[in-house]
């Protein structure tokens, strides 16, 4: 599934280059083009899902690679022992702004908290 107006979508069936990093059969994980953080990637499923609030449990074997992606973004950029972040926004009030699901990995610098 996919939707033919999201940015995400275009990256991940390979329409629109994007800077990736890895990638599997279901998730791409790429450069942000604004980056937070000497490291900022976006993990996202291939399949398209809009927002956090729209997954079911028939997703949880995708979740679960959202991160285990991560987990290989921040060995291969190495940020795994020194710390990484990983953060997922949910709607326009969140900070979403490209409803595609997408998990943030952030590293390379010290994180404060709270976050924005």
């Amino acid at each position: 599934m996919s939707d033919s107006d999201c940015l995400f979508c275009k990256f991940a069936s390979g329409e629109i280059k994007a800077d990736v990093i890895f990638e599997t059969d279901n998730v791409l994980a790429f450069r942000d083009i604004n980056p937070q953080a000497p490291t900022h990637a976006l993990v996202i499923p291939k399949r398209h899902v809009s927002t956090i609030n729209d997954l079911t449990e028939s997703d949880t074997d995708t979740v679960g690679q959202l991160f285990l992606a991560a987990r290989e973004v921040a060995r291969q950029e190495g940020t795994d022992d020194a710390g990484y972040r990983t953060v997922m926004n949910c709607n326009a009030a969140a900070g979403q702004t490209v409803f595609h699901i997408h998990l943030h990995v952030l590293g390379g610098r010290k994180l404060s908290w709270p976050p924005g």
